[in-house]
């Protein structure tokens, strides 16, 4: 038995919920925290009928890609399917949990996977997350810069691109005077001290702040512990929205298309006039794309895979790209493969089931 905050709390590690777009509402939506529950079940979207399979398999928690409530709801009388399954899921104690665009846009997540499933290569972001990059400023006494700045990178923080424990470390000379109700590490009480000191820096993720500090706070051998922290601008290329990758061999664009169709396992696919060349840089998104279509023209992708668009956008491709729509639900459904992946490396003696419900409400004739 797990509490579903505990999988709830490794679930926002992988995918933070800072990383979620605006409008979403990813989290958990449903349940009580401290609930135990002996098995998960995983799906893209929630249902009346996804909380009944829960219910007859004995599933405490349903993890979805999508939540099943955007925004707030302001009654629950159960006149439409959003209220009457979030109704249902209440009444027989089914807590409901949901990882969107924050999984989306977390390297390792739903692009990732995309990219997995078609065998691309050299994988990386294609729209970077820009504003969830911190930089950490301490001071710290000479003889032990090492096991403090270890600490801190242990902790997440130091990453640049493909790097790790990045950090710059100037040596200096600080000063404090000790008041009369403290212990000093160094110095005495009452007096003025100079320390040499190493000023150390380096950049972290926002959502690891807490992380960070308490690492800091915990190494670091001073009573009171200097530290200053700024917001950057920078782009964070670990995160966003959208991948590109290679193939690892070009293809014929008749070829490709053929390996989309099997890979998602789609009735069709909507797509833009073909270009007559070869395929071997492939970007995508999972879900609706199409705002990345610019960036996926830029970065010289010859195909965008992805789901959503709309019958003008499809002129916006101007024969620089081939625009592939795979369908939304199509493009999302490894997600549920996701899920079971991540939570068998953190909990493997779990038991995590599959919906067999169809939730695709989108149908072919």
């Amino acid at each position: 038995m797990l509490k579903v905050k505990e999988i709830v709390n490794y679930l926002d590690t992988i995918a933070p919920p800072a990383l979620q777009e605006s409008y979403d509402n990813a989290g958990l939506i449903v349940g009580n925290p401290d609930a135990e529950v002996s098995s998960a079940l995983v799906t893209i979207d929630v249902t009346e009928a996804v909380v009944d399979e829960a219910v007859n398999s004995k599933s405490g928690l349903i993890i979805a890609h999508h939540p099943i409530v955007f925004s707030g709801l302001k009654k629950l009388t159960g006149k439409n399917y959003v209220e009457r399954t979030v109704l249902k899921a209440i009444k027989n104690d089914i807590a409901i949990y949901a990882a969107h665009t924050n999984l989306d846009a977390v390297s390792g997540g739903v692009n990732t996977k995309i990219c997995e499933k078609l065998g691309l290569k050299n994988c990386r972001v294609l729209q970077p997350v820009s504003g969830q990059l911190k930089k950490l400023v301490t001071f710290i006494p000479t003889e032990k810069a090492e096991f403090v700045r270890t600490a801190i990178f242990e902790a997440g923080a130091g990453f640049i691109g493909n790097y790790d424990y990045c950090g710059y470390n100037l040596e200096g000379v600080g000063s404090f005077r000790a008041g009369e109700n403290t212990n000093p590490y160094v110095g005495e009480k009452g007096e003025v001290h100079y320390e040499k000191e190493v000023r150390f820096e380096t950049v972290f993720p926002s959502w690891l702040q807490p992380k960070i500090i308490k690492a800091l706070i915990n190494a670091h051998p001073y009573e009171e512990v200097a530290y200053d922290i700024y917001t950057l601008d920078n782009n964070f290329e670990k995160a966003g929205m959208g991948m590109i990758g290679d193939l690892e061999t070009a293809i014929p664009e008749a070829d490709f298309l053929k390996l989309l169709k099997g890979t998602f396992a789609t009735g069709s696919i909507r797509h833009t006039a073909l270009k007559g060349e070869n395929v071997k840089k492939v970007a995508v998104c999972g879900g609706a794309g199409s705002f990345l279509l610019k960036q996926a023209i830029a970065a010289k992708a010859d195909f965008f895979v992805t789901g959503d668009f709309k019958y003008h956008q499809f002129f916006d491709a101007e024969n620089k790209i081939v625009i592939a729509d795979v369908g939304h639900y199509e493009s999302e459904q490894f997600t549920k493969e996701l899920f079971y992946e991540l939570l068998m490396k953190k909990f493997p003696t779990f038991a995590v089931r599959f919906s067999e419900v169809r939730t695709n409400p989108v149908f072919y004739f």
